[in-house]
């Protein structure tokens, strides 16, 4: 297996970047079009409500929330290809007028229509 392949690292960086320019606009239909429209999808975030165990629970909760353009610095961010289909992209933020320090944490596969996010965890603390 190879890993940080460097066609598929830069295939995985776009995507990724993609769905950080979908954040920071609050651009819901992007942000639910980048996870893996399965059951099997899975998010985690950081709010006790915020434990979605499929693309269509995923989907709703974006919805019902609306926009929530959010300005934040990136820092320390791995993605990491393993193979040319799967790939983890993982970083800290820092959201703007915040002392706080963040994480999320991505799975990445390629599927045809694209890089997909199967599953992510988001976390918010000191």
């Amino acid at each position: 297996m190879q890993i940080n392949q460097p066609d598929a690292l830069a295939e995985l960086t776009a995507a990724f970047m993609s769905y950080e320019q979908a954040v920071v606009s609050g651009d819901i239909e992007t942000l639910i079009r980048l996870f893996w429209d399965s059951p099997q999808t899975l998010r985690y975030g950081t709010t006790e409500g915020e434990r979605h165990y499929s693309h269509a629970e995923i989907a709703q909760f974006r919805r019902a929330r609306g926009a929530v353009p959010l300005r934040r610095t990136l820092r320390n961010t791995r993605i990491v290809t393993y193979g040319r289909d799967y790939g983890t992209a993982d970083t800290e933020y820092l959201p703007q007028g915040c002392d706080r320090v963040g994480r999320q944490s991505q799975t990445w596969v390629r599927f045809a229509e694209g890089w997909r996010i199967v599953s992510a965890h988001v976390s918010f603390g000191v």
